[in-house]
């Protein structure tokens, strides 16, 4: 499809969009048009310490260290799991997880869950979501693709993508020109430009594919890093890239007028990739439950309300967006348990120190491959693997609500319990007969070198017990019972 006939497409679209929004808007009241418009971005793979305002010494990051030198800056957040597809469920829900199947890349979100989209959308929010999305097919008929997510507007990838990448636009396939994150943004900007054009307040979804392997950085991204090793200039380009349609996006958000007003919340999927990446010197990566795996960069732009730069060390999550958007917004929530909190508290200097421990649990259930080339295709057991009938049962299984259950009281894989600075790791074996447990202070002990378990007995039986009812909590959606 060539540019000219694609910009039509989406321009057509959007135009759709904004009329909708009119015919919508003549029946929204004062308090909904006065709400915020919110955007949030989110990159795939990029650790604690890939940005330049976490101390990287040679990444180049403007547009994302203005930011954090202007909005809300968030020191320690983390993503409710160590990889991409089961964090984005969480942001969507503000739920763990694992309450809805999502145990590792490529597994899709439940149809019964409910995502910040639907609740936005039913409160007069006009909503896109646009890059990845890695919670099932893209395809028109498939019950679990953005749309059916509560997403008036999207043009989505299955998984990651890279340059020139082949995107489905609501089921069409489509290929996009550009470099990755820029062609992102462009799309999205699009529809942004439309949409405000009416009274309703928008919600849009960004979320990049990059720097996820394999890294092609723009050839201009690529050269700013010519003195460093070969392994790593693709994969600092794609963050720079990825820096440069982040500023592509604050600007396009002052040129419509509406950036004083706009919730803008950037963050990543997980924590940093091993090798290439950068944790801050946090001890794990990508995978794994330790800071290294978890930590990501976070800033939140608010300007009408956030207008000095603040920072915060409380401890923050992926699950606490769901809870904070709708306390911003003023819409009660009387759905399935949340395991994220609102934090307008934080917001408004309220308090300092969470008031909910954090709760992470990697079953190591296997992640499933999808198509990165063909969005529209059905899911593929394995990229070489082009068998119409095995795409077929595949895409079955992917698609079906999960049945996978676990009885209560086996929890395999790893668990870890965040309790104000303590932080207890457990490790199962698959029938939890044999389970190890650690302890680190993450004030004193940042970097989880040294187990204090047998120092704290009374304080490690008490996370314990806390541990153990969530992840039954945990088990018990999973196995149906929000339903």
């Amino acid at each position: 499809m060539n540019t000219r006939i694609q910009t039509l497409i989406i321009l057509l679209s959007g135009l759709f969009a904004s009329a909708f929004g009119q015919e919508q808007s003549d029946s929204l009241t004062a308090e909904v048009k006065s709400r915020p418009h919110i955007v949030l971005v989110m990159s795939d793979d990029q650790g604690w310490g890939d940005v330049a305002y976490n101390g990287h010494p040679v990444l180049k990051t403007p547009n994302l260290d203005a930011a954090a030198a202007s909005g809300f800056r968030f020191d320690s957040f983390y993503a409710s799991a160590p990889s991409c597809s089961p964090t984005r469920a969480s942001v969507l829900t503000g739920r763990h997880p694992n309450r809805m199947g999502v145990f590792s890349w490529g597994h899709s979100i439940r149809p019964q869950e409910t995502t910040i989209a639907e609740v936005l959308r039913g409160n007069g929010y006009l909503t896109g979501h646009f890059g990845k999305w890695h919670l099932g097919s893209v395809r028109a008929d498939s019950p679990v693709n953005p749309g059916k997510n509560g997403f008036d507007r999207w043009v989505s990838s299955p998984n990651f993508y890279d340059n020139n990448p082949v995107m489905s636009n609501e089921g069409r396939e489509e290929k996009i020109r550009g470099e990755s994150s820029a062609a992102t943004v462009d799309i999205a900007l699009e529809w942004i430009a439309e949409a405000t054009k009416g009274e309703s307040p928008i919600f849009a979804v960004i979320w990049f594919g990059s720097p996820h392997y394999p890294h092609r950085a723009a050839p201009e991204d690529k050269a700013l890093y010519a003195d460093q090793p070969k392994k790593n200039q693709d994969f600092l380009g794609e963050v720079t890239g990825i820096d440069r349609a982040f500023g592509q996006l604050r600007d396009g958000l002052e040129e419509f007028g509406i950036r004083d007003n706009t919730i803008l919340w950037f963050t990543s999927d997980n924590g940093a990739l091993k090798n290439v990446g950068s944790t801050g010197g946090y001890r794990g990566s990508k995978h794994k439950l330790y800071e290294g795996g978890l930590r990501v960069p976070a800033i939140l732009e608010w300007p009408e309300k956030i207008a000095a730069p603040r920072s915060s060390s409380m401890r923050c999550c992926t699950t606490d967006i769901f809870p904070t958007l709708l306390d911003i917004v003023g819409v009660d929530y009387s759905g399935p348990d949340l395991d994220g909190i609102s934090l307008v508290p934080l917001l408004k200097g309220e308090v300092e120190a969470r008031p909910k421990d954090l709760g992470f649990w990697n079953a190591n259930v296997p992640g499933h491959f999808t198509n990165p080339m063909g969005p529209v295709s059905k899911v593929l057991p394995t990229l070489e693997n082009w068998s119409d009938k095995k795409v077929a049962r595949v895409t079955k299984r992917v698609e079906k609500v999960p049945r996978q259950k676990f009885p209560l009281g086996v929890y395999p894989g790893q668990a870890a319990w965040i309790s104000g600075d303590w932080k207890l790791h457990r490790s199962s074996s698959a029938d939890s007969k044999k389970v190890k447990w650690k302890l680190f202070n993450l004030n004193s002990d940042p970097h989880e070198d040294v187990d204090v378990s047998s120092q704290h007995p009374e304080l490690v039986e008490k996370m314990k017990v806390d541990l153990s009812n969530w992840l039954s909590s945990v088990s018990r959606s999973l196995n149906g019972e929000d339903y």
